[in-house]
Protein backbone atom coordinates (compact mmCIF):
# COMPACT_ATOMS: atom_id res chain seq x y z
CA UNK A 1 0.00 0.00 0.00
CA UNK A 2 2.66 2.56 1.05
CA UNK A 3 4.22 1.74 -2.81
CA UNK A 4 0.70 2.97 -4.23
CA UNK A 5 0.68 6.26 -1.75
CA UNK A 6 4.12 7.03 -3.28
CA UNK A 7 3.14 6.59 -7.25
CA UNK A 8 -0.28 8.76 -6.57
CA UNK A 9 1.81 11.44 -4.97
CA UNK A 10 4.59 11.48 -7.68
CA UNK A 11 1.43 11.73 -10.22
CA UNK A 12 -0.60 14.33 -9.05
CA UNK A 13 2.99 16.29 -8.71
CA UNK A 14 3.37 15.71 -12.40
CA UNK A 15 -0.09 16.24 -13.27
CA UNK A 16 0.28 20.10 -11.52
CA UNK A 17 3.61 20.54 -12.93
CA UNK A 18 2.86 19.72 -16.71
CA UNK A 19 -0.46 21.81 -16.15
CA UNK A 20 1.30 24.88 -14.65
CA UNK A 21 3.67 24.91 -17.96
CA UNK A 22 0.89 24.70 -20.22
CA UNK A 23 -1.12 27.15 -18.48
CA UNK A 24 1.81 29.75 -18.96
CA UNK A 25 2.66 28.16 -22.36
CA UNK A 26 -1.31 29.13 -23.66
CA UNK A 27 -1.18 32.52 -22.16
CA UNK A 28 2.77 33.89 -23.11
CA UNK A 29 2.67 37.00 -24.72
CA UNK A 30 2.72 36.75 -28.78
CA UNK A 31 1.18 33.25 -28.77
CA UNK A 32 -0.93 32.80 -31.59
CA UNK A 33 -4.12 31.89 -31.14
CA UNK A 34 -5.22 28.71 -32.54
CA UNK A 35 -7.84 28.58 -35.53
CA UNK A 36 -11.07 27.22 -35.41
CA UNK A 37 -10.19 24.34 -37.69
CA UNK A 38 -7.05 23.43 -34.78
CA UNK A 39 -9.60 23.92 -31.72
CA UNK A 40 -12.36 21.88 -34.05
CA UNK A 41 -9.75 19.02 -34.28
CA UNK A 42 -8.94 18.73 -30.62
CA UNK A 43 -12.21 18.48 -29.75
CA UNK A 44 -12.80 16.05 -31.82
CA UNK A 45 -10.04 14.33 -30.47
CA UNK A 46 -11.23 14.75 -27.05
CA UNK A 47 -14.56 13.18 -27.59
CA UNK A 48 -12.81 10.16 -29.55
CA UNK A 49 -10.92 9.59 -26.10
CA UNK A 50 -13.50 10.10 -24.05
CA UNK A 51 -15.62 7.63 -25.92
CA UNK A 52 -12.65 4.93 -26.09
CA UNK A 53 -12.21 5.39 -21.87
CA UNK A 54 -16.04 5.02 -21.39
CA UNK A 55 -15.54 1.55 -23.74
CA UNK A 56 -12.61 0.35 -21.32
CA UNK A 57 -14.65 1.14 -18.32
CA UNK A 58 -17.17 -1.27 -19.25
CA UNK A 59 -15.47 -4.00 -20.35
CA UNK A 60 -13.16 -3.51 -17.19
CA UNK A 61 -17.01 -3.42 -15.03
CA UNK A 62 -17.55 -6.56 -17.41
CA UNK A 63 -14.29 -8.58 -16.88
CA UNK A 64 -14.77 -7.93 -12.72
CA UNK A 65 -18.19 -9.03 -12.86
CA UNK A 66 -17.03 -12.27 -14.09
CA UNK A 67 -14.62 -12.48 -11.40
CA UNK A 68 -17.08 -12.14 -9.12
CA UNK A 69 -19.18 -14.94 -10.58
CA UNK A 70 -16.08 -17.10 -10.92
CA UNK A 71 -15.44 -16.39 -7.01
CA UNK A 72 -18.58 -17.30 -6.08
CA UNK A 73 -19.00 -20.54 -7.80
CA UNK A 74 -15.44 -21.53 -6.66
CA UNK A 75 -16.47 -20.54 -3.50
CA UNK A 76 -19.72 -22.20 -3.27
CA UNK A 77 -17.79 -25.39 -4.43
CA UNK A 78 -15.35 -25.45 -1.88
CA UNK A 79 -18.17 -25.44 0.86
CA UNK A 80 -19.69 -28.28 -0.52
CA UNK A 81 -16.35 -30.42 -0.58
CA UNK A 82 -15.67 -29.39 2.86
CA UNK A 83 -19.26 -29.85 4.32
CA UNK A 84 -19.10 -33.77 2.78
CA UNK A 85 -18.10 -35.63 5.47
CA UNK A 86 -15.66 -38.58 4.50
CA UNK A 87 -18.73 -41.42 5.36
CA UNK A 88 -20.28 -39.89 2.38
CA UNK A 89 -17.37 -41.05 -0.31
CA UNK A 90 -17.91 -44.90 0.30
CA UNK A 91 -21.63 -44.64 -0.80
CA UNK A 92 -22.25 -46.63 -4.23
CA UNK A 93 -23.50 -44.15 -7.18
CA UNK A 94 -27.46 -44.78 -8.27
Amino acid sequence: MPIGVVIIAIVAVAGVTISRGLQVWMTRPGRAVLPQADLREIRDGLGQLQQAVDAIAVEVERLSEGQRFTTKLLSEQSRKVASASPADEHLPIQ
